[in-house]
């Protein structure tokens, strides 16, 4: 069953029970509502595939995103490599989006075999003869009884039974459990082969939680990002914040995404240009006399804070910026969406300059426009909705924000 983002099936009685609805529930990727003709399903804003006892959801996004750019933003967000060409020509199957993921992994742990593995002491419980490493005395006295001809030692193997090799391999296993594909689950497999791994494979997701990289494993890290996301079972923020059920799912936050793709395209280019992402205690705006506990700031997916412009002086001018995962194409942005941009200005810009960018998908090639806001007293505030090309490659689909940003930069307050 084909579903889009946000829209809604009816679904009988029939094909879903209990544990179905609880993995649906869990998963947050689609809400689940009971009418008289079984189960109302909507979708949240999730691409990927959700694995039942009966049915099988796969979610499509609502913009036609390539699976080459797809993994592009995967790996950009992450702050990961490029893929080669082997991966950004794998095809989009049954899976749709969700295996493109266990395509990354693969890549990935087929480019640690060709460096070769690495190998360390690793602790291992034996029963010899004779005495070699160090004697288990408490194993020895419970379960020999005092007699010396079993010895139950500890000892400590050069292997490449670390734990780095355990996750890949372990979510290696998992990812051919889960794929429909008959050839990507035989490269799985094979390569599943060549890594150790954990008896039962979920239990490596105790390993990537205590992960700590130095100078002799970071190059194991993008194999055990593609490995975080599979390990998590298919939460639906599995991108920022593993978590899961153990279904047979795999789902990606597209909201979530899109956000960390446009907040690291903001940085980049305020970068380039003498700024930077604003720290966390800088231009924070909040709201007190709320009746219940304390809600959370009005913070912009990218604040970005420049210096005065040369021989100018002055306090650090603030843009911000706020990803939009919607058709604002060829929609008209929406009130709430205005009202927050408003309060971003109010609160962050200079009264002289009072800009804001909003970034949205445009799958039919970059667009831009300018909302000017005015009242009784003059102008409130300018916003620039800027769509960013799906289709082009990052450098290129990033041009109009990174224009947009050039020219706040380069404004003196007194002249916007």
């Amino acid at each position: 069953m084909v579903l889009e983002e946000h829209t809604s099936v009816t679904v009988s009685r029939s094909k879903l029970y209990g544990g179905d609805l609880d993995r649906l529930r869990a998963a947050q990727a689609v809400t689940v509502t009971e009418n008289r003709d079984g189960y109302l399903l909507k979708v949240r804003s999730s691409a990927g595939v959700i694995e039942l006892d009966r049915v099988r959801l796969v979610l499509r996004p609502k913009f036609p995103v390539e699976g080459q750019r797809l993994i592009e933003w995967l790996c950009y967000s992450h702050y990961q490599r490029e893929p080669d060409e082997t991966l950004r020509n794998w095809p989009i199957g049954r899976d749709g989006y969700a295996g493109l993921v266990p395509a990354a992994l693969l890549h990935e742990c087929r480019l640690l075999l060709r460096r070769g593995l690495r190998r360390d002491y690793v602790r291992r419980p034996r029963v010899d003869t004779t005495l070699r490493g160090r004697l288990d005395v408490e194993a020895q006295a419970t379960r020999c009884f005092g007699t010396i001809d079993q010895l139950h030692l500890q000892t400590f193997e050069y292997e490449d039974g670390g734990w780095e090799n355990m996750v890949c391999g372990a979510a290696l296993t998992v990812a051919a459990q889960r794929s429909t594909d008959a050839r990507q689950t035989r490269w799985l497999l094979d390569a599943a082969a060549q890594f150790p791994c954990p008896r039962r494979p979920m239990d490596a997701r105790a390993l990537l939680a205590r992960a700590q990289y130095n100078r002799l494993n970071s190059h194991y890290r993008a194999a055990h990002a593609w490995a975080r996301m599979l390990l998590g079972g298919g939460g639906v923020r599995d991108l920022l914040d593993p978590h899961g059920f153990g279904a047979k799912s795999l789902l990606l936050n597209l909201n979530v995404l899109w956000e960390m793709v446009v907040r690291r395209m903001a940085v980049d280019a305020a970068a380039g240009l003498g700024g930077r992402a604003a720290r966390p205690e800088e231009g924070v705006i909040r709201t007190y006399g709320v009746l219940n506990g304390h809600p959370p700031p009005f913070r912009p997916d990218a604040l970005l804070a420049f210096p005065p412009p040369l021989g100018e002086a002055g306090a650090a001018r603030y843009l911000a910026v706020d990803a939009k995962y919607k058709r604002y194409a060829v929609e008209n942005v929406g009130a709430a969406d205005r009202h927050q941009l408003l309060t971003y200005i109010a609160g962050y810009t200079d009264p002289d300059a009072p800009l804001a960018l909003v970034v949205h998908p445009s799958p039919d090639g970059p667009t831009r426009r300018v909302l000017r806001v005015e009242g009784p007293r003059g102008r409130l505030g300018l916003i620039e909705v800027l769509g960013l090309d799906t289709r082009a490659a990052l450098q290129d689909a990033a041009e109009p924000l990174r224009k947009a940003i050039t020219d706040f930069a380069g404004q003196s307050p007194s002249g916007a």
